[in-house]
């Protein structure tokens, strides 16, 4: 008679599922190795817990036996996408709320909202995003009176397109007790009406915060449905993982009941918003991955200017078009280290919002001392990086510092940032490949809502330097493309690295997670123009397929 405890053991093994392996074949595919060479397979074997067991490639032989078998259909099959600069929860509720990012003038916005605000009669506030007076050549910026002629009997609050600014009518004003005698914030500044000092209805930066206090903020429901939104929106994408960058704890808790539920179906590496909500998101130390490695928290974003589009971004000299005006600077350079060091004491990785050069600067001072206190991997992180100081490039590779970029700002703000910058300081702006060159890791994302979460028009700007429109001829400063397969790694390694997550995804390897993409072309040989029209055909993540495109009617493809 065999012994009790062998039997049991006999049993266990009985009753435990067998792992199911699952071959995708017949696909065009490729990946990035370890060194971000590109490597081509023709198929892809991955196990029941999502990761990748086997690459295929065209000589191999298939394996003899696996559970299911996929035809890819001669697709292309690609690492799925990650953004390294996304703002999750707002781009969820930007659906939800009135978009003026679509908008070409102020009159087409004013006709939006006037209709938005027909179109809902029972809601308290007005609120939304996406106006850019750049866009509508307006010249300056809006006013309140310009909201009021055509909503005026309830508050009305909207986000500028960079998030770094809101324009708000009278009532949203006198509700949060706007006046003339309204001192300017620290770290903001009020706009005024010419002549006087009536604010204007245009609040920058740490000034927003003097009505945000008083706009309804989201319930627990409504938050879930925008999470819900997002993760569908980005999946349509082919992004299979964010780093969500200013998770508050009501955020982090729509995704803890999502991950619970198991409705958390895109990967999120959150970096909270400020030490506070760092605290009590983490308590003492970042803590495990979550649900099968679909939630974490990394660090912490910290903000320390604006954005260029409301000359809130900190520069070390006056702005071309607005003499006397050098932006914003959020904190003291003590207050930048003391916050730095308060993650950094913990172990949480720090991420820092940088825009202008004097910003940057700022940051890379603040690591240079840092780092000979709070040794080993830190990653620190520059958000943006968007105007760089060209003596002050190399010192991102030498300090190790990862630059988390979004490529698609260059071709949104080329004009803009002329104008703001004047040509003497276009050297240093969106300097992909300088940075590169000085052996700094590049992450690229979209910061979405702020622009559309699509990382394929990313990669055509990445690649071209020029917008949809294909101007300007040649790129906008060309010298600072980057070849496809920085472009792609920007988006995957790069981006998975900069989240400290290169050993869970990013790639497609042995005891990787499956997150792949089976696209209509090739990014590797399409043209800017073709790869910006990629369509996602399907996505996976962990080997479950989370997005498939709907099918085209015998009427839709003609």
């Amino acid at each position: 008679m065999k012994p009790l405890i062998a039997i049991a053991a006999a049993l266990l093994a009985s009753a435990a599922p067998a792992l199911a392996d699952t071959l995708i074949d017949n696909v065009d595919g490729f990946t990035l190795d370890e060194k971000g060479q590109v490597q081509r397979v023709t198929g892809l074997v991955f196990d029941n817990d999502g990761k990748v067991v086997q690459l295929m490639r065209r000589d191999d032989k298939k394996p003899a036996k696996t559970d299911y078998y996929i035809d890819g259909k001669g697709r292309v099959l690609m690492p799925g996408l990650i953004d390294a600069h996304v703002h999750i929860m707002g781009l969820g509720i930007s659906a939800m709320t009135l978009d003026l990012s679509q908008t070409k003038s102020l009159a087409e916005a004013q006709a939006a909202i006037a209709k938005f605000a027909a179109d809902h009669p029972e809601r308290k506030w007005i609120i939304g995003r996406g106006w850019n007076q750049e866009v509508w050549k307006l010249g300056r910026f809006p006013t309140a009176a310009e909201i009021d002629a055509v909503v005026k009997d309830r508050p009305v609050w909207l986000e500028r397109v960079d998030g770094h600014a809101g324009w708000g009518n009278s009532l949203a004003l006198s509700t949060a007790g706007v006046t003339a005698a309204s001192k300017d914030p620290a770290g903001g500044r009020i706009e005024r009406l010419a002549g006087g000092q009536a604010p204007s209805g245009v609040l920058v930066d740490g000034a927003t915060a003097l009505v945000e206090k008083h706009v309804p903020q989201p319930r627990a429901a409504e938050r879930d449905f925008a999470l819900d939104k997002a993760q569908d929106l980005l999946a349509s994408k082919g992004i299979v993982a964010v780093a969500d960058m200013g998770t508050s704890i009501e955020d982090w808790q729509a995704l803890r009941r999502a991950g619970d539920s198991g409705r958390l179906r895109i990967r999120v590496m959150s970096y909270a918003a400020g030490i506070d909500a760092m605290s009590l998101i983490g308590g003492s130390e970042p803590g495990p991955w979550l649900y099968d490695d679909k939630l974490h928290l990394n660090g912490v974003k910290i903000y320390l200017d604006g954005a260029l589009g409301s000359r809130g971004a900190s520069l070390k000299a006056p702005y071309a078009d607005a003499p006397g005006n050098k932006g914003l600077s959020f904190l003291t350079p003590a207050q930048l280290r003391n916050l730095m060091s308060r993650a950094a004491m913990d172990k949480f990785q720090v991420a820092v919002h940088a825009i202008g050069d004097d910003a940057n600067g700022q940051v890379l001072d603040a690591v240079s001392e840092l780092r000979e206190t709070y040794k080993g991997d830190r990653r620190w992180r520059i958000e943006h990086a968007q105007v760089v100081d060209p003596a002050d490039i190399k010192r991102f590779g030498e300090l190790g510092v990862i630059a988390s970029m979004q490529p698609v700002h260059q071709t949104s703000d080329r004009l803009m940032a002329e104008a703001r910058l004047g040509p003497a300081r276009l050297a240093g702006a969106y300097a992909w490949k300088s940075i590169a060159n000085g052996g700094a890791t590049l992450a690229f994302g979209s910061d979405a809502p702020v622009e559309s979460p699509d990382p394929f028009a990313g990669l055509a700007a990445a690649i071209s330097r020029q917008g949809p429109d294909g101007q300007p001829f040649g790129g906008w400063q060309p010298q600072e493309r980057v070849t496809r397969e920085a472009a792609i790694a920007g988006f995957t390694t790069g981006a998975a690295y900069a989240g400290m997550a290169e050993t869970r995804f990013g790639r497609l390897a042995p005891g990787m997670r499956a997150d792949f993409l089976l696209v209509d072309r090739d990014p590797l040989l399409a043209s800017p123009s073709e790869l910006a029209e990629t369509r996602v055909l399907e996505t996976w993540v962990g080997g479950r397929r989370i997005y498939s495109a709907p099918v085209a009617s015998p009427q839709q493809s003609r």
